[in-house]
C-alpha cells in the first residue's frame, strides 16, 4: 500500500482545525490537499484522539499482514493438494496406509 505524505499528526491536526471551524478550504489549502481528502481524513479521524488514531493504523496494518499471510498459506495448500493429486499420493480406498 502506499505510504502517505502526511503523518497522522499533519492530518489529525486539520481533521481538528476543521471541527473547530475553520473552512475546509482554507485547511486544504493550508496544508496542500484538496477537500475531498480533508473529508476522506475527517470521517476515518474525526471523533478520534490522536493516540487512538496511531492505534488504528497499527491494527489496519496488522490486518492487512495478517490477510496476505492467509492468502498466500491458502495458495500453497492449493499448490500441494493438487500435486498430490497429480501424483496419486492420495488416499485410495483399500490402499494400505
Amino acid at each position: 500500500m502506499k505510504k502517505s505524505r502526511y503523518s497522522e499528526e499533519q492530518m489529525h491536526r486539520a481533521v481538528r482545525q476543521m471541527e473547530a471551524g475553520r473552512t475546509a478550504e482554507e485547511v486544504s489549502r493550508e496544508v496542500g490537499v484538496s477537500k475531498a481528502t480533508l473529508y476522506s481524513w475527517k470521517s476515518k479521524l474525526g471523533g478520534l484522539e490522536l493516540s487512538e488514531a496511531k492505534r488504528l493504523q497499527a491494527l489496519e496494518d496488522e490486518n492487512r499482514r495478517l490477510k496476505q499471510l492467509v492468502a498466500d498459506l491458502s495458495l500453497d495448500r492449493e499448490a500441494l493438494k493438487w500435486l498430490i493429486e497429480k501424483n496419486g499420493w492420495s488416499s485410495q480406498p483399500g490402499a494400505r496406509r
